[in-house]
């Protein structure tokens, strides 16, 4: 990395830190702390939303899976597409009205515990050994993506590059919370979108236009021009399933508790689906791009900029796949726009982790520390607590990712089905319909994330291949409908919900 570009991903860095230590001194309470006192407009909300939503598999992951494999991962993007528009559509203003009249409720297990009375506590405790289990795996992910990084940029090693990426992360999280990692999202997710837009137009434009891209890739393999081409039905139905986890993304649906006012939701809906839709398509078009451009690439040259090739087929190929948007950073802009698009990378990287690590150390603060330990604790003791948990986590979490061989794509489909099945139903189910009782949503959280983990890690071959989220979700939406049905909710849970239904009616 040039000094010029060095200078630029410096400046992009100490700005970020520099909000975490402005939001430092606007952090007073712990609502303060995990939800930002519910002030967050639209624009904000939706794009950090999308923003921690996506992270380093949208500039990472899809344009890697898509150079390796051509648009047959598109699918992918069209599921996720519809379940982020649907999420927004369904869940969003009902979410932010019921947190509210359900005793102000400030995280996801929070919500469930004051949505069904339950003084005995497992509710909050289950879904909160969830939110661990999972985020942390989620969280490591983005470490992995923030040490390749760091690993391509500044020709560190692996190791050195993980740990100078954990440690950035973490300050600003650690100094601000909510608003800090909701601004920082909100800047972040601007500069992920125009990075998305410009470099596969700069790309194509090297190439000679659309058609000279689609004529290289074709003679390349013409099975990567198509979507359905040697793609089998349980493949395309697991890409697409992907879109059932928004319903159960805590860091997701955060951002519709925090929003000022629900009447903001049409708004935020609308800025939130087109970046996501603009931008996904980007993530495709790099990497399909990305296929033919090295391809063609003089081999002395790609490694003057630190990138390694290898032949396959007697085809030219990226050695790892995921780096084809650094690739194109370095090789076809000057040194302020590198570092722009680099700094973009870790935008998507830290958008995400943070998110992760806040909603991980709000549940320990709130959901173990104060419900179990100490609930008379004070909030400026919450807060502490949810800081020194922010880097418990992320310290465990960065152990997993020492591993350079790991797979942000991978580790983010894990977790995103742990979520999915676990929370999705759940959410749905408590929004929608008032016979849900506590022990149908305790079964159903239960019996999604134990599929998830055994479907996942214990089986293969066949219709187990099949991407875990769809018989996790399927079946805690079954087990949690059926249990609900042989119970009945009290009459100050339904007359909650009548509340609720009457405030989102205004």
């Amino acid at each position: 990395m040039g000094t010029t570009t060095l200078i630029t991903f410096i400046v992009y860095l100490a700005g970020m830190l520099g909000i975490g230590l402005y939001m430092y001194f606007r952090t007073n309470n712990l609502s303060d702390y995990v939800l930002g006192g519910r002030s967050l407009g639209p624009g904000v909300a939706a794009l950090s939303a999308g923003a921690s939503d996506m992270s380093g598999w949208l500039l990472l992951g899809l344009p890697g899976a898509i150079y390796a494999s051509g648009m047959s991962e598109a699918w992918m993007a069209i599921g996720l597409s519809i379940g982020a528009y649907l999420n927004w559509q369904f869940v969003a203003k009902r979410l932010r009205v019921y947190t509210e009249v359900s005793e102000d409720s400030v995280t996801v297990p929070d919500f469930l515990e004051n949505r069904f009375k339950d003084k005995s506590h497992i509710l909050r405790v289950i879904s909160a050994l969830v939110i661990l289990l999972f985020f942390t795996f989620y969280t490591s992910s983005g470490m992995v993506a923030g040490a390749k990084l760091f690993e391509a940029s500044f020709g560190l090693s692996y190791q050195s590059a993980l740990w100078i990426g954990t440690l950035v992360v973490v300050s600003y999280t650690l100094l601000g919370g909510f608003l800090a990692v909701s601004w920082t999202d909100f800047i972040q997710g601007i500069l992920m979108f125009l990075a998305l837009i410009v470099v596969p137009i700069v790309a194509l434009n090297n190439m000679g236009g659309w058609d000279a891209a689609v004529n290289a890739v074709g003679q390349i393999n013409p099975d990567h021009l198509n979507m359905i081409q040697g793609v089998g039905i349980i493949a395309i139905i697991s890409s697409v399933a992907w879109g059932l986890g928004y319903f159960g993304q805590p860091h997701i649906i955060v951002r519709f508790m925090a929003l000022k006012s629900a009447k903001d939701v049409p708004k935020a809906r609308f800025i939130g689906t087109t970046w996501m839709i603009l931008g996904l398509y980007g993530a495709i078009f790099t990497g399909f791009v990305g296929l033919a451009f090295i391809s063609t690439q003089d081999v002395n040259v790609l490694s003057e900029f630190g990138i390694s090739v290898v032949t396959e087929n007697g085809i030219q190929m990226l050695e790892d796949p995921e780096k084809i948007f650094i690739a194109f950073s370095q090789i076809l802009f000057n040194p302020i726009v590198a570092g722009i698009l680099l700094a973009a990378i870790l935008s998507a990287i830290m958008s995400t982790i943070d998110s992760q690590l806040l909603v991980s150390s709000s549940a320990v603060a709130e959901d173990f520390y104060k419900a179990i330990f100490r609930r008379e604790a004070k909030d400026k003791e919450l807060v502490w607590v949810g800081r020194f948990a922010t880097v418990g986590i992320a310290l465990i979490a960065a152990l997993i990712a020492t591993n350079p061989d790991s797979s942000v794509l991978t580790l983010v489909s894990y977790a995103w089905a742990g979520f999915g099945a676990a929370f999705g139903p759940t959410i749905l189910l408590a929004l929608f319909w008032k016979g849900f009782t506590r022990n149908g949503a305790l079964a159903g959280i239960i019996v999604g994330a134990v599929t998830v983990i055994v479907w996942g890690d214990f089986l293969s071959g066949g219709i187990f291949d099949l991407y875990e989220i769809v018989p996790g979700f399927l079946l805690n939406l079954i087990v949690a409908v059926l249990v609900s049905m042989a119970g009945k909710p009290s009459q100050e849970i339904e007359a909650e919900y009548d509340e609720a239904v009457a405030k989102l009616n205004e």
